[in-house]
């Protein structure tokens, strides 16, 4: 509750509270993250353009990394940034702009590894979203596998 005992969550959205979140409510805070992650590598690679400028202005050329670099620095970033948005918070961006947040067993917030591992598999196997369209209890892959869940959490708390 908030100060004056105010809800902030609306009366029709207090029965989803604490539900598993549906395929589509996932997916689009996975596309939202996806941006982010693309915003933090155009930002490092904007960086690592300007340091290798001043170091050598005449000779400067954009770098051009290989397709597998840009692989690797892809999943690293989306490794880094899942991992440490759902063990400091269980939440990433896309997951707070829809309401979500992601626990592991018993509703318990996420400790390091346990992130940590979640972030690699929902990064490795990435489709493996969509099982959730088909799981009767609303779970990923990467949930069965770790015994997480993500659920519907408007309310602004700390992850404790």
């Amino acid at each position: 509750m908030a100060v004056g005992g105010v809800s902030p969550v609306p009366r029709e959205a207090r029965v989803y509270q604490g539900q598993r979140a549906g395929v589509v409510t996932r997916l689009v805070a996975a596309v939202l993250d996806g941006v982010v992650v693309v915003l933090l590598l155009t930002g490092a690679y904007a960086a690592w353009a300007g340091l290798l400028f001043l170091i050598d202005p005449r000779g400067f050329t954009f770098p051009s990394p290989g397709p597998f670099s840009s692989f690797l620095a892809g999943f690293v970033v989306t490794v880094a940034y899942c991992t440490l948005s759902w063990w400091l918070g269980g939440r990433s961006y896309g997951c707070v702009v829809m309401g979500l947040r992601v626990v592991g067993p018993g509703d318990r917030p996420l400790r390091l590894l346990g992130a940590l591992a979640r972030a690699a598999v929902c990064a490795a196997f990435p489709v493996g979203l969509l099982w959730v369209a088909v799981n009767r209890n609303n779970r990923s892959v990467a949930d069965l596998l770790l015994r997480t869940s993500v659920v519907y959490d408007w309310q602004v708390r700390p992850n404790s």
